[in-house]
């Protein structure tokens, strides 16, 4: 019975790996994660711990794969893009260059299902490290969102003034505007079927001369 006992740790690392193993170091640092208990390594994975400071959702994406070339197959989009590498062509040991971020479990898995979990914590790492990496960002939040408010309050009033201003002008062509302007006269032509007008000249032109006069005497 004790030598059962005695055995079950290792037969259960022949199945899961080693579940225990944890890393731990700062941005900067060269790490490496071994896949330990596991026979045939086919790829390996990595849930992070803090997948917000990353801009990731939760869960697992695989990191590595093992290629029949002996060259392992890398994702072109993922987070350890340039400091993920196999130290051999089996993909049993990476070398990891830490970066703010990375912690997380590290999972190698083998061609019969059987896994190796290593996990990794980068000192520094915690649950609001995105909050705390774009301090910056949210002070300028904190100063734009106020002012945005002031001028959406502003702007229904300025449009206000604006439509009253135009509704109060008198529009060209509109009775108010023509009326008594500039005291001009429109010429009338002649009344259909009457005569027109004499017009009266100036001078002594224009002046209506007076008849001779007769002379009267004896007959």
């Amino acid at each position: 019975m004790v030598l059962v006992l005695q055995l079950l740790p290792l037969l259960l690392s022949g199945v899961q790996g080693d579940p225990g193993a944890s890393l731990h170091g700062h941005p900067g640092d060269r790490v490496n994660l071994s896949c330990i208990g596991v026979s045939h390594p086919v790829r390996w994975a990595w849930a992070p711990s803090f997948p917000a400071c990353k801009g990731l959702s939760k869960g697992r994406r695989p990191i590595l794969w093992a290629s029949s070339s002996g060259t392992p197959t890398v994702p072109p989009l993922q987070p350890f893009a340039g400091r993920l590498r196999s130290l051999d062509s089996g993909i049993r040991r990476l070398e990891l260059l830490l970066s703010p971020g990375d912690s997380g479990t590290f999972i190698c898995r083998g061609r019969h299902e059987d896994e190796s979990r290593t996990v990794l914590h980068v000192l520094g790492d915690r649950a609001d490290c995105k909050a705390a990496g774009s301090s910056g960002g949210s002070v300028y939040a904190q100063v734009l969102i106020p002012l945005l408010g002031v001028v959406l309050a502003l702007v229904p009033g300025v449009l206000g003034v604006l439509w009253w201003k135009r509704s109060s002008t008198p529009e060209s062509g509109s009775p108010e505007a023509t009326k008594g302007g500039g005291g001009a006269q429109v010429s009338r032509g002649p009344k259909p079927g009457g005569a027109e007008p004499a017009l009266r000249g100036s001078g002594p032109q224009g002046a209506p001369k007076a008849p001779p006069a007769v002379r009267g005497g004896p007959c």
